[in-house]
């Protein structure tokens, strides 16, 4: 009950600071025009930073507290990256994020509890921090998984696009535009290669940074194809019919696997849940039975 307690306490305090910070930096806001009156300040129309970037100015102190490698924030700027947060002031507010919701975990416990008990205070600590760590790599699946769905549609219409005359560079900003509402994380990243090779890098190295854009595996094989082809010279259309084929066998595997799972995975819920209804509704009556022949005879 304490540790729910904790739970809850830590979220709203979080949800109140959150909604008072936003309502008192929104320019047409009646809460932030009477803060400016009270403290002397004429309301000017005056352009304001955007959002992000007063969020960057509140987190930029308590990013700079979270003591990080080398390593770890490099490793988290690819997160980052492939989750689709590529500014470089999203690498502050994640930053910033961590440490404010452990601050919030730390004081919603201490009010209540103090230091009676360490470990609820450590273990809530420690859940704000990795929180949004948490909340990354979800968006980062997601995000992935979007993008594995979507490419077998795209590698279809680069074949196209590449039969009908266009080179590859002119066929996926092609696809890139056609696949914008179908498949906008897809598009954005084929876009994003597409001006990578105007502004005159090597096509080798868009490609391996599209992959390293994405983290896929699939687009990581796609990769390797295409920079065989372009180092050989063989047909580029055939490669990635041939690579399309294979991502839908692929996915089709992976389908059947996930199928083949289900009854593995439909144990734990029989057997916590239907069993000890089915034992009820069967042994039960008997057992009633029993229970009042003993105590007629026992009488």
């Amino acid at each position: 009950m304490l540790l729910a307690l904790s739970i809850f306490v830590f979220f709203s305090i979080a949800v109140i600071v959150f909604a008072f910070g936003a309502a008192a930096s929104t320019p047409s806001s009646i809460l932030g025009s009477r803060l400016r009156e009270i403290g002397w300040q004429r309301s000017k129309a005056v352009d304001k930073p955007a959002i992000r970037e007063r969020m960057q100015q509140a987190l930029d102190p308590l990013s700079r507290a979270l003591p990080v490698s080398p390593s770890g924030l490099s490793q988290t700027r690819a997160w980052l990256i492939q989750a689709g947060y590529r500014s470089p002031q999203h690498a502050t507010i994640y930053n910033g994020l961590r440490v404010l919701c452990a601050g919030l975990g730390f004081i919603s416990v201490f009010l209540f509890t103090g230091f009676d008990s360490p470990l609820l205070l450590a273990g809530i600590t420690a859940l704000g921090f990795f929180l949004p760590r948490f909340m990354l790599k979800k968006k980062l699946a997601a995000r992935q998984r979007r993008i594995r769905l979507g490419l077998p549609d795209g590698l279809d219409l680069t074949v196209i696009c590449v039969e009908a005359g266009l080179s590859l560079d002119q066929a996926m900003m092609r696809v890139g535009e056609d696949l914008r509402t179908a498949h906008p994380e897809l598009s954005a990243e084929f876009h994003l290669f597409d001006l990578e090779a105007r502004a005159g890098k090597p096509r080798v190295e868009a490609l391996r940074n599209l992959a390293e854009r994405t983290g896929v595996d699939d687009i990581r094989s796609l990769v390797g194809t295409l920079i065989q082809t372009d180092r050989f010279g063989t047909s580029v259309a055939q490669a990635l019919r041939v690579h399309s084929d294979s991502l839908r066998t692929e996915r089709r595997q992976r389908a059947e696997e996930q199928a083949a799972k289900t009854t593995v995975k439909m144990i734990i819920p029989l057997v916590l849940f239907v069993m000890p209804s089915l034992i009820f509704v069967t042994v039960g009556p008997a057992v009633i039975q029993l229970l009042k022949i003993f105590a007629t005879g026992t009488r």
